[in-house]
């Protein structure tokens, strides 16, 4: 079909008759087919937004677990270094909590613990910082001069002069950090003075 043949058709066709109350009435019908229209789409729109929200609220809540499972993973890696145990911040809190009686603040497999004096006896002295690694295992502790300590399996006695020498005895090794380990030589030891801690 081409235009004239369109046009041919349009100009037979006649214009339906309609009554004076369709007319009448067409204006409000038409406007409220519109309203009718508007109602349905916000509808749809209202039934979407729950759906929309709540893939939102999920995404949000994988996006912060991975954050916390991440963070989570990274300080527990750091703290399996032992970073905590050098902050000088921390060692004052845990001398401050327990006054003349930390022995030991011991960092291994179990978590961070804490090993106290039975009698608030313990001379103030320039803590140490000790990790010794057997394997795959390790374990760090802050302690002091002169302090019999648990770390690693082993019972360990802590030394230390003026010059900052670390000395560790135990019955199966002697080891000094100016010179070789002597005995177990599968352990990997690692010692040094830390900063003072004024109270």
């Amino acid at each position: 079909m081409n235009n004239s043949e369109l046009d041919k058709i349009l100009k037979a066709a006649k214009t339906p008759q309609q009554s004076t109350e369709f007319w009448n009435q067409f204006p409000r019908r038409v406007t409220s087919r519109l309203h009718w229209k508007s109602a349905a789409v916000q509808e749809r729109a209202a039934s979407r937004f729950p759906q929309l929200a709540w893939l939102l609220a999920g995404v949000a809540v994988c996006l912060l677990l991975g954050f916390f499972i991440g963070n989570w993973r990274g300080h527990h890696e750091a703290t399996a270094e032992n970073g905590l145990l050098q902050n000088e911040k921390v060692i004052k809190e845990m001398l401050a909590m327990f006054p003349n009686r930390v022995r030991a603040v011991v960092q291994d497999e179990h978590g961070l613990n804490v090993v106290l004096s039975d009698k608030d006896n313990m001379p103030v002295s320039t803590p140490l910082w000790i990790k010794v690694c057997d394997g795959k295992r390790c374990a760090a502790m802050v302690t002091f001069s002169g302090q019999d300590v648990h770390i690693g399996g082993r019972d360990i006695t802590v030394l230390a002069d003026a010059k900052g020498k670390i000395i560790l005895a135990s019955d199966k090794f002697l080891w000094s950090n100016g010179q070789a380990l002597v005995g177990e030589g599968k352990l990997r030891i690692e010692a040094k003075t830390l900063a003072p801690v004024v109270l």
